[in-house]
């Protein structure tokens, strides 16, 4: 069983879970929008990358934006997936991420689309 993120109950009271396909989209997520540090037992678990979003904005911040993404996915998802291409973008007061990833148990290629408010 898979735990749903972020955590929920379902309609019976239990704790929701989630196919594997959702679970790994979940996983990329966490990643994502982790920042090293925030973990107490994985003080190195995350990306970093919401403490770019204050830098100015610039070809060589994206640019270091898509390699901590790509490289953060590798480290603790690479069992999972394999990472195809990643974009990342700052407009107004969002980040937008998008990471195109094959799942390596099924060789499936997934797209996911991620949003935050910064």
């Amino acid at each position: 069983m898979n735990i749903k993120f972020p955590f929920q109950f379902d309609h019976k009271g239990q704790t929701a879970a989630s196919d594997d396909e959702h679970h790994i989209r979940d996983m990329i997520e966490q990643v994502l929008f982790t920042s090293p540090g925030e973990r107490v037992n994985r003080p190195t678990f995350g990306s970093g990358l919401m403490q770019l979003v204050f830098q100015p904005n610039s070809d060589e911040l994206s640019a270091t934006a898509q390699f901590l993404v790509q490289g953060s996915l590798q480290q603790w998802l690479g069992d999972l997936i394999e990472v195809n291409n990643v974009e990342v973008q700052n407009r107004d007061s969002y980040l937008f991420v998008t990471v195109v990833y094959t799942i390596r148990r099924t060789n499936e290629r997934r797209m996911s689309d991620f949003k935050r408010a910064i």
